[in-house]
């Protein structure tokens, strides 16, 4: 398994694309724009509910009708977070598979991470129609708050690796 990783990262890090970013002044800055703006969205979206959900903010709507409001949203800045990283991450695969930052960033928190949110933006709409969601939505949104901010932190402690 580690040779079919280890090739793809060889294969993507040589595509004409990885090369033009990672030997470019201002597409790098421009791709990473991209990438922190779908994820400014992504989460901005993601953790809006969340604070619904736990009842820290004023509610002008319910979770449910917040989650229909930003659903489109939420999952476009996904996409635009997807491309940018996998943009950033070819400049330099070979290094980034063997950095232990991110392989606990993608390799555990992350797909940890995505589950949990769509579970909690599908349960959302069950949970969030009164204003009063229920305990088990205010853990939900919580532990998803949490399990983002130990990915940016993993994401953050590439360079150190």
């Amino acid at each position: 398994m580690h040779h079919l990783i280890l090739a793809f990262a060889e294969w993507i890090q040589n595509t004409a694309v990885a090369l033009l970013i990672a030997k470019s002044r201002w597409v790098y800055p421009f791709v990473q724009l991209t990438h922190f703006t779908g994820l400014a969205i992504w989460l901005g979206t993601g953790i809006a509910v969340d604070l619904h959900l736990l009842g820290a903010v004023k509610k002008s709507q319910t979770a449910a009708e917040l989650v229909e409001a930003t659903v489109i949203w939420n999952w476009l800045g996904l996409g635009i977070a997807a491309l940018g990283g996998l943009m950033l991450f070819s400049t330099a695969a070979t290094t980034f598979i063997i950095n232990p930052a991110f392989e606990v960033k993608t390799g555990a928190l992350l797909p940890v991470a995505l589950i949990w949110h769509v579970v909690v933006q599908i349960k959302a709409r069950t949970w969030g129609k009164s204003a009063n969601a229920p305990n088990v939505a205010k853990v939900a949104g919580l532990v998803e708050i949490l399990l983002w901010v130990c990915t940016a932190t993993a994401a953050v402690a590439i360079p150190y690796f």
